[in-house]
């Protein structure tokens, strides 16, 4: 019998519109002799499921049923396709295990832990896990901009702490520009961080949890068209993406080595991407993303077709996996 999978999405961020196209990509790709796929949209006015004609019907959140045409709808499991808030940040995840239905993905603890930029680093830092010099703030905080880049220096980036797909991430280049990145950024959270710029090698490396095992997937190089690699140069074609990054054998092995570290210390399920700066040799890591993109042109979906992995095996196995296949 078909198990009903109900494919969450939308949220509250300002990747909602992203993680629409995830969402519609993973309803694409289950496997339809085993799944039947119902896309619920969660904005903070409603959580509604959206059929193939946009009708919407609500969503019973004592037990995530809904009704059609007078027959109760109940879920095997939810596949998370929520970029940033709610879906992110640990909130879906201590719903669902409240009420006891399996979600992909993480847990609720390390979903919100690697959703705090700041918080992650600090905790990864004893490991020996190298990020950039940084310098953290909170609103309302008093600060001279002369003593943030004794730290940092310049060029600098200012990021809202809480934030995803480069939303409130800014490069500053002269002490005159900090004041309004900041502030800029706290438009988007009351908690930044304010890093030294890296000059070297981005790289993008997934790891997931597949048919049973932890599997690192081959690396992706990012070389951004703009000054960094922003929300045009993620989502509008501003950057160049090389998989496998032109890396030598030993340091491919070192960053693999690397980003399976970081995804067992995070007590890491399901699927990541983690961001590193590779300078003179050295991997600093910069985040890490728990949901990350699932369109035919993100970066783990690509990742996976070069490791030959198809996005209907990619999620099929993340399925089994909440399912104790």
């Amino acid at each position: 019998m078909k198990k009903n999978i109900a494919i969450l999405m939308g949220g509250f961020s300002k990747e909602a519109e992203v993680s629409l196209k995830s969402a519609a990509v993973v309803a694409q790709h289950l496997n339809k002799d085993k799944y039947v796929p119902y896309r619920v949209r969660i904005d903070r006015e409603q959580w509604v499921y959206v059929d193939d004609q946009k009708k919407e019907y609500p969503i019973n959140r004592d037990d995530f049923s809904v009704t059609i045409n007078g027959d109760k709808i109940t879920f095997a499991a939810v596949f998370n396709a929520i970029h940033g808030t709610p879906g992110e940040d640990g909130y879906m995840q201590a719903y669902f295990q409240l009420i006891g239905l399996p979600l992909t993905g993480c847990s609720m603890y390390a979903s919100a832990l690697t959703f705090n930029k700041r918080d992650m680093l600090s905790v990864l830092k004893p490991f020996g896990i190298q990020s950039a010099p940084s310098y953290y703030l909170n609103k309302g905080e008093h600060y001279q901009t002369a003593d943030i880049l004794a730290k940092v220096g310049l060029p600098c980036f200012v990021k809202a702490n809480r934030s995803g797909s480069s939303i409130g991430v800014y490069k500053v280049n002269e002490e005159a520009s900090l004041t309004e990145a900041i502030e800029k950024a706290f438009e988007v959270d009351d908690e930044i961080l304010i890093e030294s710029f890296l000059n070297g090698t981005e790289v993008s490396v997934g790891v997931i949890s597949y048919r049973g095992e932890v599997k690192v997937l081959p690396i992706t190089e990012i070389i951004s068209e703009n000054e960094f690699f922003d929300y045009q140069a993620k989502y509008e074609g501003k950057s160049k993406e090389i998989t496998p990054a032109r890396l030598s054998p030993e340091m491919t092995a070192r960053v693999n080595a690397l980003a399976a570290r970081v995804y067992h210390l995070l007590k890491m399920e399901g699927y990541s991407r983690s961001e590193f700066i590779i300078v003179n040799e050295t991997p600093y890591l910069l985040e890490m993303n728990t949901t990350p993109g699932l369109s035919e042109a993100s970066i783990l979906p690509q990742q996976a077709r070069v490791a030959g992995i198809s996005l209907t095996e990619l999620f099929e196995s993340e399925i089994e996996r909440v399912l104790g296949c």
